[in-house]
């Protein structure tokens, strides 16, 4: 499951670590959440890679309304061959971290926010589609992350995570030429060395709080106790 993330990353970082060709003006995302535009980077018809602001929600082409995208934020990387757009229209979602919420017995659920140890950006593997409506003719393009199985940092606090691409799987999945074969291969839990959890406020839980302070680390003693994980959960 990913229901809110964060990109925070100034864009001319965002441009050396990626390599598209566009400036966007491109605000910072504390917590980032369904329905709203996202940043993604798509590979075009010349073969070098493009920003694209898309709607973070899949919505099909045959859908009648946006509605629909609201339930389609995420795809399950272990079904997720069977989607037409699998085949062609594979995309890269910008991040540089990601909120998942643990159980508590007495309290609501603790958020977390999950980042690179290196604190840099990273890609989630996505899907796009374009939709029409057919009243006004409005064209608006989504996208959906890819989820798989969560690894040993992560499972403490939630069994599912959004597919990291590692840097050097990016180009293979962006790649409408890679067979469906190659890019499920790419499907899997990012190691979780990489990462560091971190727990943070429960504001996170209301998209209107969309600030620095959301990304904050929570002052000590203040979360519930954590169950010990591998990994580096703080």
């Amino acid at each position: 499951m990913c229901g809110r993330y964060s990109l925070t990353t100034p864009v001319e970082a965002l441009r050396r670590v990626f390599g598209f060709l566009e400036q966007p003006n491109l605000a910072p995302g504390y917590n980032l959440a369904p329905t709203q535009g996202v940043a993604a980077l798509r590979l075009g018809a010349d073969g070098e890679r493009h920003f694209a602001r898309l709607r973070w929600g899949l919505v099909p082409a045959w859908a009648k309304d946006l509605s629909i995208g609201a339930r389609m934020i995420n795809a399950r990387a272990e079904s997720v061959a069977e989607k037409p757009a699998f085949r062609s229209r594979r995309c890269l979602v910008l991040a540089d971290g990601f909120y998942e919420w643990r159980k508590r017995e007495t309290a609501p659920k603790q958020p977390y926010r999950v980042t690179r140890e290196d604190g840099g950006p990273f890609g989630f593997a996505g899907l796009w589609e374009s939709w029409t409506d057919k009243g006004s003719g409005e064209t608006v393009e989504t996208c959906t992350i890819v989820t798989t199985e969560a690894n040993e940092l992560l499972t403490p606090i939630h069994h599912r995570m959004p597919v990291i691409l590692a840097p050097e799987d990016v180009a293979a999945w962006l790649d409408a030429a890679a067979s469906p074969e190659a890019a499920q291969a790419l499907l899997r839990p990012c190691p979780a060395a990489v990462l560091v959890a971190y727990p943070v406020s429960t504001r996170v839980n209301k998209v209107a709080n969309d600030d620095p302070g959301v990304i904050e680390p929570l002052e000590e003693g203040a979360p519930e106790e954590t169950p010990k994980a591998q990994g580096r959960l703080l």
